[in-house]
């Protein structure tokens, strides 16, 4: 038997995520059984469309044991998949799977990126409990009148377009279907900077607008990316109303930032570790050829 346990916390790259077998697999499944049930004041919605930290994916590539689906996710110590609303027997398993003895260590992410997700897992929980039930209202409008309409719908009830298009598919509206990467579809690879990044997705035909100042321009739709230094990077998209909405990984589209607020301008929105503001884009739409490796 073995497990796949996937670390859900980034938007543009592909998630970390290693196999365990053996003893180390029996004790991680132990500590992952169900505990108590949660009750219906306590369900939430997992995982919430956030940056950064959004809980561990769990896949048992073998015959499912431990009374526990063969995919299922744990975020905030709760287990949710089918049959599953429950508080993990180890309510502490996602800091033991990221901690200093965890199955992740061997697979060079740096000291750094591990106490950042140790900060993180403990302020998804206080999130979660505090987002809110009832979003703000979207406003409505349409002064960026060439801009996509603001649909998640779309984006969010298919398992594949969900799944498999990021936030790069998402901010150019270009559904790829395996994970888009800037500059993978010219050929053109970058290092996780702002000027190789924009690089990258100038090759894709995106413009660079840096003096943009968050208005919409006469033609296409503004865009706008962000650095998690060392670790990743995001993409928003300016909708028709003004506001934007962005795609966090294989998380459903969203119109809130990390503290459940509407975004009016990406450069101050909540953005959790992506500190790095980096450049608007211009999309002109049918000019830009996306690709990805995933999926």
């Amino acid at each position: 038997m073995s497990t796949r346990i996937t670390l859900n916390v980034f938007s543009g790259r592909k998630n970390p995520e290693v196999v365990v077998t053996g003893d180390q697999e029996k004790e991680l499944l132990s500590r992952m059984r169900p505990g108590r049930e949660l009750t219906r004041r306590e369900r939430r919605p997992a995982p919430l469309s956030v940056l950064g930290y959004r809980g561990l994916v769990v896949e048992q590539l073998g015959r499912p044991g431990r009374g526990l689906p063969k995919t299922f996710r744990i975020a905030n110590g709760e287990l949710i998949g089918e049959g599953l609303n429950h508080r993990a027997a180890d309510e502490a398993i996602e800091d033991f799977v990221c901690g200093s003895t965890g199955p992740f260590r061997p697979h060079g992410l740096g000291d750094d990126f591990f106490k950042s997700i140790s900060r993180a897992i403990d302020r998804y929980g206080r999130v979660r409990d505090k987002w809110p039930h009832k979003p703000p209202g979207w406003p409505r409008g349409n002064p960026c009148r060439c801009a996509p309409l603001y649909e998640p719908d779309w984006w969010n009830n298919d398992p594949t377009r969900l799944n498999c298009n990021n936030c790069y598919n998402y901010s150019t509206n270009y559904r790829t279907d395996n994970f888009a990467q800037p500059g993978y579809a010219s050929g053109v690879s970058h290092s996780l900077t702002c000027p190789t990044v924009t690089a990258a997705a100038g090759a894709d035909g995106l413009i660079n607008s840096a003096g943009a100042n968050n208005h919409c321009p006469d033609e296409g739709h503004l865009v706008a990316m962000v650095i998690w230094p060392t670790q990743d990077y995001h993409w928003y998209r300016k909708g028709r109303n003004g506001y934007w909405s962005h795609k966090p990984g294989d998380t459903p589209a969203t119109n809130l930032d990390n503290s459940g607020a509407l975004i009016s301008d990406p450069r101050t929105a909540d953005r959790g570790f992506y500190t790095v503001y980096c450049t608007f884009m211009v999309v002109m739409h049918g000019h830009i050829k996306l690709k990805g490796p995933y999926c």
